[in-house]
């Protein structure tokens, strides 16, 4: 049973450090030991059972260090129960339809025989980063579309299956 899981994540304006923060949270909740770590500050994944990896989405690509992570430790990631999670839609469709992962994503996916993938809403509000960022906030579709009951009963499945033993690999 995997008692370890880092949560690691790519974040421009911090929406997705909170839903890691979250989803690590919940683990710890559920008895797991679970830490949530900037995926440009983790030098090694051998301290853990189990990673999840989120990004951020920008321009239909994930944030660069969730790229970035998955190509370094594509070795280790690949003997590892392994989840991924995008944010950013800035509506409601996250919630209306599950949102298949970007084509950059699946492809990681496939490569590490990762378990799942899902997207959460994502939130882009006053004072963000990026000259894009300032360009959608200045056309009025600025605002925050997560939802944390549904990113923490994620999380708490994936706790239970973890504990449960299904990922057996």
């Amino acid at each position: 049973m995997p008692s370890s899981v880092l949560v690691a994540y790519g974040t421009t304006n911090g929406s997705t450090a909170e839903i890691a923060e979250a989803v690590a949270a919940v683990l710890r909740k559920e008895g797991l030991a679970a830490e949530a770590l900037p995926a440009r500050s983790v030098t090694s994944v051998s301290p853990y059972d189990a990673v999840v990896v989120g990004g951020g989405l920008y321009a239909g690509r994930w944030h660069k260090d969730a790229r970035r992570f998955v190509r370094r430790h594509g070795g280790p990631l690949a003997g590892r129960p392994v989840r991924f999670f995008s944010s950013g839609p800035r509506d409601a469709s996250a919630s209306e339809r599950d949102i298949p992962p970007v084509p950059g994503v699946r492809r990681a996916m496939d490569k590490l025989d990762v378990i799942e993938h899902v997207t959460f809403g994502g939130r882009l509000v006053e004072g963000a980063k990026g000259r894009i960022a300032r360009m959608i906030l200045r056309s009025g579709k600025a605002g925050d579309f997560r939802e944390f009951d549904v990113i923490e009963a994620w999380a708490a499945r994936v706790a239970k299956e973890l504990t449960d033993g299904e990922e057996n690999r």
